[in-house]
């Protein structure tokens, strides 16, 4: 969980000119049918190739298990997009320096399901699904849910944090995202929850805009976590989530929301793109490390809420190697740059 986990849940629900801030946001489903847009960021030479994927099975079930390879999302989805060719967005310094030249990466994942991190669980298609009440059902998909017994929550049962629980129904390939989680007070009461989002895994359907989710941005979390059974593969083909503190009014896709009061050019909007230059020497690093780093090269990573600088997602599992994670720390912002952006919507 991020260092600043009030702050990050500040100021994620506008309406008009209004702004809410409060440490229990509004958040939205994914109920939107409106086509995707990716957006994918313009410029650059065709990508030489990447070397081919393994074979790709059945996803285990359980708590933070393997897909065994299959990816979230089509290829063409812009979380799946290769971007290490792209342009540099004219802006970049000064996006850049907002979040902090000299700021080390953070892992927020570790080796304990307590420490840091946010778990999911991969469910089987029959898991009986049970009903959810939303503070914000105007923005929730109704569902219901196949919530597992004992889930999997961020933080853990106990936590007073932003208590994600993700599940992956396998056999539909359909991922469901809950906020603020908590189960029944007594028997025969159903789950509650802040928000609740739906999402075809075979589809690049967005929600409407204006949208939020799971995340300030209006983005699923599942996807852009760093997880052990990619890095254990030797390759993760997908972009990763980072957060800042400090973001702007307005958002560019696949994001469809803000999460500011704050209308300044030289901070990030929701959906921006970052990547680890071509230039950064990654091969002493240990192998995971290697993994990850290659990834923010290759698919970047997207900027997905606010919380702390420079914080990136993972999930956290007792096989990675601890030393990735003070190798992490060597590796600063003024080694990343913007990708070009897209429109940039300003609400």
């Amino acid at each position: 969980m991020n260092t600043i986990s009030c702050w990050r849940n500040v100021l994620r629900r506008a309406n008009g000119a209004t702004i809410m801030a409060t440490c229990l946001i509004a958040l939205a489903g994914c109920g939107g049918t409106e086509a995707a847009g990716n957006d994918p960021p313009p410029g650059g030479n065709p990508p030489p190739p990447l070397p081919p994927p393994g074979p790709v099975g059945t996803p285990d079930l359980g708590t933070n298990a393997s897909l065994n390879g299959k990816v979230p999302f089509p290829a063409d989805n812009a979380w799946n997009v290769r971007i290490d060719t792209a342009q540099v967005d004219p802006n970049s310094a000064a996006l850049i320096a907002s979040i902090g030249l000299t700021t080390n990466l953070h892992p927020d994942w570790g080796t304990t399901q307590t420490e840091y991190g946010i778990p999911y669980v991969v469910v089987a298609g029959n898991t009986p699904k049970v009903n959810v009440t939303f503070d914000y059902a105007d923005e929730s998909d109704p569902g219901p849910y196949p919530i597992p017994a004992n889930p999997p929550i961020e933080g853990g049962a106990a936590s007073s944090g932003d208590r994600h629980i993700l599940m992956i129904d396998r056999d539909n390939w359909i991922l469901y995202e809950l906020y603020a989680a908590y189960p029944p007070a007594s028997s025969g009461q159903p789950w509650t929850a802040g928000s609740g989002a739906i999402y075809d895994l075979n589809s690049n359907a967005l929600r409407p805009a204006g949208w939020t989710s799971a995340d300030a941005a209006g983005l699923p979390i599942f996807p852009g976590l760093a997880r052990y059974d990619e890095a254990a593969a030797g390759q993760i083909r997908h972009a990763l989530r980072f957060t800042v503190q400090n973001s702007r009014k307005a958002y560019i896709a696949p994001a469809r929301h803000w999460a500011s009061s704050n209308t300044s050019a030289n901070l990030p909007p929701m959906g921006m793109r970052v990547r680890l230059k071509q230039d950064f020497d990654i091969s002493g690093f240990p192998a995971h490390a290697q993994v990850v780093l290659q990834a923010l090269k290759t698919y970047g990573m997207i900027m997905a809420d606010n919380g702390s600088n420079w914080y990136v997602s993972g999930v956290s599992d007792t096989r990675w190697d601890p030393a990735i994670f003070d190798a992490f720390r060597t590796v600063h912002g003024g080694d990343f740059e913007v990708v070009k952006m897209g429109t940039v919507v300003t609400p």
